[in-house]
């Protein structure tokens, strides 16, 4: 079965588009001029638009110091007409992720990246989920696919990605192993995953042999290989082998903008509670 995130994610954004009865404003800060993050902006600001929230786009160049992106950051947490904000990732490598991820008000923290929020999840009581993990989940929970008791493999073990993917899927009651670059004999692993999801970012690198027949496969990776967009799992090798299994495009990728859309509703929500 080809688990059509696209289709899905329609469904979820419907939802939203029926629940927003206010005003929300979404705030996107894209520094430099990566073109994949123009393209997730872009996106984003497509999906606010088709729901009703207002999107807010600042693009500030490569040189922008880290106190002068914190001053806009301090000043979208205090401007009461703005319900959620985001920093698209990633950010130059003289500006210190972390900190500006620490400084963004933990109620309007849409991609769910403020220690506070990662915290929560850790201990089982999250607020905002990151995207790409929680719309996984959505897409799961969609196509009715069991995780109770199965064992499920994360190749990388990204703060966005793979750590808080591995915490929902405990979380759902999946016995759950994470490799990343220096785990030993690979392949003797991931064919043990009756769920594997890979965010490696490396085109087409699971292929037939390296998978359980039956598995579902989901692939995060977004990656071109002459031209084309692929993902990091061998599609065409895969897809007889697989029970399930995301394309890419159209899989991994709507599904979380998708879920931002839903976090901005609950940021709203959260806001309103205060």
């Amino acid at each position: 079965m080809i688990l059509n995130g696209k289709e899905v994610a329609a469904i979820i954004k419907d939802n939203v588009k029926e629940k927003i009865n206010l005003q929300l404003t979404l705030a996107v800060i894209l520094v430099g001029d990566d073109n994949a993050s123009k393209i997730y902006v872009r996106n984003k600001k497509i999906a606010c638009d088709y729901v009703g929230i207002k999107s807010l786009v600042y693009e500030l160049p490569a040189s922008i110091t880290q106190n002068d992106l914190l001053e806009l950051v301090y000043e979208l947490n205090s401007r009461p007409d703005v319900t959620g904000i985001l920093v698209q990732l990633p950010l130059p490598k003289h500006i210190d992720e972390a900190i500006v991820m620490e400084n963004i008000n933990p109620l309007k923290d849409v991609d769910g990246f403020n220690p506070q929020n990662v915290g929560a999840l850790t201990l089982g009581a999250p607020k905002f989920i990151p995207c790409t993990p929680l719309g996984i989940m959505n897409l799961l929970a969609h196509y009715k696919i069991s995780i109770d008791g199965k064992n499920c493999t994360i190749i990388g073990r990204s703060n966005d990605v793979g750590k808080p993917m591995a915490l929902l899927m405990l979380a759902a009651n999946a016995t759950v192993t994470v490799c990343h670059s220096h785990t030993k004999n690979l392949t003797d692993i991931t064919k043990t995953a009756d769920i594997l999801i890979s965010a490696v970012g490396k085109a087409k690198f699971i292929n037939a042999d390296m998978i359980k027949s039956g598995a579902t496969l989901i692939d995060v990776g977004i990656n071109r290989e002459s031209g084309k967009l692929c993902g990091d799992i061998d599609f065409d090798s895969c897809v007889e082998k697989a029970a399930n299994i995301t394309p890419v495009p159209g899989g991994v990728g709507p599904m979380t903008i998708a879920t931002l859309m839903q976090n901005c509703v609950l940021a709203s929500e959260l806001q309103r509670a205060q």
